[in-house]
């Protein structure tokens, strides 16, 4: 047995209610519903986009410097002392200020 046409023909419910579907407005009056619209011609898809982004990525990031900035000093400065000292510990003079001989 296949389904009728008219079980799919319209809205469930009582056949005849006050809105036929969803949406529909043909029958009833709205009323204090303003829609307004404007032109595409006056709209702008990105309007000052460039130079909005410049000053707000400086100030986003400038923001957020010393959350990066200061690790990767502290770091950067802790690798290059290590290196000195460890390229002295292994010079002549090195040996020489720890009582090693070389």
């Amino acid at each position: 047995m296949r389904p009728s046409i008219t079980r799919y023909s319209e809205m469930p419910g009582p056949r005849h209610s006050w809105n036929k579907w969803w949406g529909d407005t043909s029958l009833q009056k709205h009323k204090g519903m303003t829609t307004y619209t404007i032109s595409p011609f006056q709209t702008k898809a990105a309007p000052k986009f460039i130079r909005t982004y410049v000053f707000n990525a400086y100030r986003r990031i400038s923001a957020e410097a010393v959350y990066f900035v200061v690790p990767f000093a502290a770091g950067y400065g802790i690798y290059t002392w290590a290196k000195s000292r460890d390229a002295w510990q292994n010079s002549k003079a090195g040996h020489i200020a720890s009582g090693e001989h070389h």
